[in-house]
């Protein structure tokens, strides 16, 4: 049996915070605003995952008013999701995402963030792609105002 999850995310940016994505903190000039480490991909692949299952979201198993979540690495919450769904005897087939980000272009961190999203996972690199977008100057995302991802992932029942 197989099952479908989808998940999004988007951070505003501001100056002064790190701009980390799939684990990987990326040179940039403003970095995105959040409770944790704010890490857009690691959030929506949460999501996603979580989502397979009708496990509720992200906010419902980690809320931004609990201080035990502050400046917390993102990738725990992929590891926590993954095992809830492996307690239901399923595991990720594979995941697609797409980070959409004005600058600074995101292509020499893109094997990083797989590499990172995988293991996170506990799938195979080649299970993993991540795309990344700009906005083309329109919305918040063209605007440099916000960096967002979005991510469908499959499960499949072991």
């Amino acid at each position: 049996m197989f099952r479908i999850g989808f998940g999004t995310d988007i951070h505003r940016l501001i100056e002064g915070r790190p701009l980390i994505l799939g684990g990987v903190r990326v040179e940039s000039d403003l970095g995105a605003d959040g409770h944790s480490d704010a890490d857009v991909l690691m959030h929506a692949a949460a999501d996603a995952v979580l989502g397979s299952l009708a496990l509720g979201d992200l906010g419902m198993h980690f809320p931004n008013d609990d201080e035990r979540w502050r400046n917390a690495e993102s990738s725990q919450f992929v590891n926590y999701a993954v095992g809830l769904i492996k307690e239901k005897g399923y595991s990720v087939a594979n995941i697609d995402a797409v980070i959409d980000l004005e600058m600074p272009k995101l292509r020499p961190h893109i094997d990083s963030m797989r590499a990172n999203l995988a293991a996170a996972l506990e799938i195979d690199i080649d299970q993993v792609s991540v795309k990344a977008k700009t906005g083309e100057k329109v919305d918040a995302v063209g605007e440099r105002r916000a960096v967002r991802a979005q991510a469908v992932v499959l499960i499949v029942k072991n």
